[in-house]
């Protein structure tokens, strides 16, 4: 029973964790993915730093599942 919650909980924070990472990306185009960014310093505001707040925390508990998940 417990397995099956912790598979459950790791697959719905897996879902979020890739839609919170793809969110993150729209800002960047095809000349920032081969190295082409500009050399302007950039600061994280408002939503895009709240969304980068939810990515970690969704990142260290799929961690954090993932562990519990391979001990029991």
């Amino acid at each position: 029973m417990p397995s099956t919650l912790l598979t459950g909980a790791q697959i719905a924070i897996s879902v979020l964790l890739i839609v919170a990472v793809l969110l993150q990306n729209r800002g960047a185009g095809l000349g920032a993915t081969f190295g082409g960014d500009s050399a302007i310093y950039h600061t994280k505001r408002g939503l895009e730093k709240r969304l980068h707040q939810i990515t970690i925390l969704l990142a260290a508990l799929f961690l954090t599942i993932s562990l519990l998940h391979l001990i029991l």
